[in-house]
């Protein structure tokens, strides 16, 4: 069914749901999965070396937990916006699913800020997993 899985992964209570539901599907199906975790970076403003480097252990430990799960998983983080960068990644690995967590927002902060779980459906080469924290 699905042999390639892009995981959009922060290390927030959203991305541990992400790895639970995503490493599910990636158990059952025996799936490489690939973790990517995007930062937004102000215009006009550049990445920190520290940040970089928080980001990427971020990154480690949800490739940590998947590998202690037997399950064959990767990782790196992305820089720009994060439907773009999720999009690039799935095109360039040919995935055939992406999982992304949804982070419940109030009303005007989703319309400001945007869904990045309905935003990729509209343009995804492939299906989307949007994972829900339970109440």
């Amino acid at each position: 069914m699905y042999k390639k899985i892009l995981m959009a992964y922060d290390g927030s209570e959203e991305g541990r749901r992400v790895i639970e539901e995503g490493g599910e599907m990636a158990a059952m199906c025996q799936a490489e999965v690939f973790l990517l975790a995007v930062i937004t970076v102000p215009r006009g403003r550049v990445l920190s070396d520290a940040a970089r480097e928080q980001a990427m252990q971020v990154v480690e430990g949800g490739v940590d937990i998947l590998r202690n799960d037997d399950i064959e998983a990767s990782g790196d983080i992305a820089i720009g916006e994060p439907v773009d960068r999720i999009l690039e990644k799935a095109r360039e690995m040919k995935c055939d699913l992406i999982v992304v967590g949804h982070r419940k927002l109030d009303t005007l902060s989703r319309w400001w800020r945007g869904s990045t779980g309905a935003s990729l459906v509209v343009d995804a080469p492939c299906s989307v997993l949007v994972t829900v924290q339970p109440d």
